[in-house]
């Protein structure tokens, strides 16, 4: 009798452990090939591969665009410190600034702050006269999807647009 529930434990053993080997959740990100023959892209192919995106895809996917070059239109919001120096995707506030750009799904004035975006604070100095809803074409990599966030370091930006001059905080 015991070496029969021995038996069965050994099974079951077996069985669970097959069955965990060929699902999902085992071999999801498991490559056939040795990870020799893979070539990495060189840099520059890097930079050519960019993808034209819009910010909300990115926000609602994150994990689709880590680690890969995006370019994007958006309307200016304001320079900020939000999302610097913190620690598990990590940009110095000495070294860089954080801008915010604004939610294109509303007809209000809502930043979009679930992207971080970073600048080196010698570019950023290029930009100082930035406005509210100036149009800007922003360049760069997703680094990291800390929080379940985009956050982008920033390789170029260039205005598009300057927004109208406001009289009396009217357009």
């Amino acid at each position: 009798m015991r070496s029969f529930r021995y038996i069965k434990s050994a099974a079951l053993v077996l069985l669970c452990a097959a069955a965990l080997t060929t699902s999902s959740i085992c071999t999801d990100g498991v490559i056939a090939a040795p990870t020799a023959a893979v070539k990495p892209a060189p840099p520059a192919a890097v930079q050519l591969d960019t993808m034209n995106v819009r910010p909300l895809d990115v926000v609602n996917s994150p994990k689709l665009y880590l680690n890969k070059t995006i370019t994007m239109n958006a309307k200016f919001d304001k320079f900020s410190t939000l999302g610097l120096d913190y620690k598990p995707a990590f940009k110095s506030s000495e070294d860089y600034i954080s801008f915010l750009i604004k939610r294109d799904d509303t007809n209000y004035d809502i930043p979009l702050s679930e992207m971080k975006l970073f600048l080196k604070r010698e570019e950023a100095e290029k930009f100082i006269e930035l406005k509210t809803d100036d149009e800007i074409s922003i360049t760069g990599v997703m680094f990291s999807d800390a929080l379940g966030d985009a956050w982008v370091d920033v390789k170029s930006l260039t205005v598009v647009k300057k927004a109208p001059e406001k009289k009396d905080g009217v357009n």
